[in-house]
């Protein structure tokens, strides 16, 4: 077997084939661990660590707590990148356990049988029975925004500033822009973000972004909705943005550098899709099936070169499938249960259907609702904003998917993720004795909400 990248997906997949048994080689152009291990959820999660501890230490007064922090940058990325090695050699370790030969160079189909890599040491063909292609993604450029690593900043050149700006432009308002925004307002910078939609998160209930925007505005981010970035210019001081509203009228914002969120595109120009037979869609994914196995029944693809979500763990688990169904195992992915996180504060977690989609699938949707401000342990933590909300089928009581906003939140979806894979009840989650005074607590309120029988939240 081929795999072309070893991210999230194609590691994954690799391991998995080794533990089946097949010959697997594994060719990456630049780091094992690919884009979300090396330059994205890895290292931003560690600098949402290290801004958290410094913003909630500053800013606990109300606990009798007092104290005024200094963030070291140079101390916070080593540690960052520490994290990122220990990761990336434990992948190295185990893809070796299993036999897999790691290639670093580029490869390429030359047909549905062969392919071509390119290292440092020039050219060489390889044959395969089977090949994976998991190339992911890469930052959008808008128009007149080139990225340049010195004004112009992607997220992998946000990850890695060597000093914090003390202001910053953030062009968009999705899950990227305002998880490192927030990172950045929380570390000292001044930030502004430009959305040209009327709020933050596009794609998430009203409530949720709301949620997000206000704790964002009260840690000092300025938001301008509604705006376009149409380009910008060095200034003796960094740069100047110039926006535009829907009425026509324009603003310079200065600033040291700016960040832009634009979204990401699948890589698909560079293994030579065409030669091999695979075909992209209309929106220029590779074209799959439930088992990732592409227009050329040998070769599979996997990760954000599919399509949404693109997600890490979503590529890993595509990645175990696919190697199964190379393998000969019954494998399938069913994409109901795959969760989805934004990292911000509050955290947002989502799986499943809303209620709307629930409706717009046919059900008769019945909606529990947990408050946090009611929850113990939410109070202990001096964090109450947010909630836990289940949508079920009002005939059955099938769990059909979930939103929980605040603290944990991407650790508490586990539990609605699992009960949706198993088909469970809300009887199921509700009757189940949940720890005191833990978060969870909340999910298991929100099912008891759903059936009329919650304890600590009024229906």
């Amino acid at each position: 077997m081929l795999i072309i990248g070893a991210g999230p997906g194609g590691y994954v997949a690799a391991i998995r084939a080794g533990q089946l048994g097949l010959d697997v080689t594994l060719v990456e152009d630049d780091a094992v661990g690919g884009t979300c291990l090396n330059y994205g959820c890895i290292p931003s999660k560690a600098l949402i660590h290290g801004a958290d501890i410094a913003y909630e230490a500053a800013n606990a007064e109300h606990l009798g707590v007092s104290a005024d922090p200094t963030v070291d940058i140079d101390k916070l990325t080593d540690w960052k990148d520490g994290v990122v090695d220990q990761l990336t050699g434990g992948v190295e370790q185990l893809c070796s356990a299993q036999g897999v030969t790691v290639v670093e160079g580029v490869a390429a189909f030359v047909n549905n049988r062969r392919a071509t890599i390119t290292t440092d040491e020039g050219e060489t063909a390889i044959d395969f029975g089977n090949a994976i292609v998991a190339t992911g993604s890469r930052p959008v450029e808008i128009p007149d925004f080139p990225f340049d690593s010195k004004y112009v900043l992607d997220s992998r050149d946000a990850l890695a500033v060597e000093e914090l700006p003390e202001s910053l432009v953030v062009i968009g308002a999705g899950y990227i822009g305002m998880e490192l925004s927030t990172v950045f307002e929380k570390l000292g910078t001044d930030v502004t973000v430009v959305e040209m939609f009327d709020d933050v998160l596009s794609g998430y209930e009203d409530d949720i972004s709301r949620l997000v925007r206000e704790r964002a505005e009260a840690f000092g981010i300025d938001f301008r909705f509604n705006e376009m970035a149409n380009d910008w210019a060095e200034t003796d001081d960094g740069v100047v943005v110039h926006t535009e509203d829907e009425n026509g009228d324009t603003t310079a914002l200065e600033a040291e550098k700016v960040f832009v969120v634009g979204g990401r595109e699948p890589v698909t120009d560079t293994a030579n899709l065409e030669a091999a037979g695979i075909e992209l869609d209309e929106d220029g994914f590779v074209k799959t099936d439930a088992q990732g196995r592409t227009t050329c029944e040998r070769i599979f693809a996997i990760g954000d070169i599919v399509g949404d979500p693109m997600l890490a763990h979503k590529a890993s688990r595509e990645g175990e499938v696919a190697a199964e169904a190379i393998a000969g195992e019954p494998a399938v992915l069913d994409y109901q249960a795959m969760p989805a996180v934004v990292f911000t504060d509050p955290e947002v977690a989502t799986v499943g259907m809303s209620e709307s989609d629930a409706r717009d699938a046919g059900y008769y949707p019945v909606i529990g609702r947990m408050p946090l401000s009611s929850n113990g342990r939410a109070l202990t933590l001096g964090d109450t904003e947010g909630f836990v909300r289940i949508v079920a089928d009002s005939q059955t009581e099938l769990v059909l998917g979930a939103q929980i906003v605040g603290p944990n939140a991407s650790e508490m979806i586990a539990e609605v993720s699992l009960a949706i894979e198993m088909d469970a009840r809300l009887a199921d989650i509700a009757e189940t004795v949940h720890t005191h005074p833990t978060l969870s607590e909340a999910v298991m309120e929100a099912a008891a909400n759903a059936r009329d029988e919650a304890i600590h939240t009024a229906n």
